[in-house]
């Protein structure tokens, strides 16, 4: 009896996991494979479209694979999004004029980064680790970890971090095996 219980609870977990991402479009889901597991990203294209088609173009692109997370720190957030790995870089793009909304910075938030111009988002973004509501209608934020965000965690801490970690692949789920 004890054993039918166990894998009716495993199956229940199991099927409520499936469907919390069967409402999820595949078309607006970001996976960035990591060392330690994939992080899953909502996207979210009705706050802020044009920085979602900016992150699915360089994602297609490649963009993303291999750059390391170049300023991480405890409690607050993971970035990442720069070429050269020093926080100066970004893609060849033009920078993206801001697209701020009421959404709260909380643990698995996902917004750009900048510069003091809330013009100049290029490439470079953060995972908050926390809540970081004060950053609540200075950044643009794009999407929320759904699933791995325990993968964020583990990415090594540092400003620059002694041996970064990097993203090994970023794709769409839409174009995933």
């Amino acid at each position: 009896m004890r054993k039918l219980l166990q894998l009716l609870v495993w199956s229940l977990i199991m099927t409520a996991s499936s469907v919390a991402h069967a409402d999820t479009d595949k078309e607006n889901l970001l996976y960035l494979d990591l060392d330690y597991g994939r992080v899953e990203i909502k996207l979210l294209p009705d706050i802020a479209p044009n920085h979602v088609a900016r992150i699915k173009k360089l994602t297609r692109d490649g963009f993303y694979d291999g750059i390391v997370w170049h300023r991480v720190i405890s409690g607050f957030m993971a970035q990442t999004g720069d070429p050269t790995g020093t926080g100066t870089g970004g893609s060849d793009m033009p920078d993206l004029k801001a697209e701020f909304s009421d959404y709260n910075y909380e643990r698995g938030t996902i917004g750009m980064a900048r510069t003091a111009n809330p013009d100049s988002a290029n490439s470079q973004f953060f995972i908050c680790f926390d809540d970081c509501s004060f950053l609540n209608g200075q950044y643009t934020v794009w999407g929320q970890v759904v699933e791995g965000m325990k993968y964020v965690d583990m990415i090594e801490k540092g400003e620059p971090p002694a041996s970064p970690d990097k993203i090994i692949k970023a794709s769409i789920a839409a174009d995933a095996p």
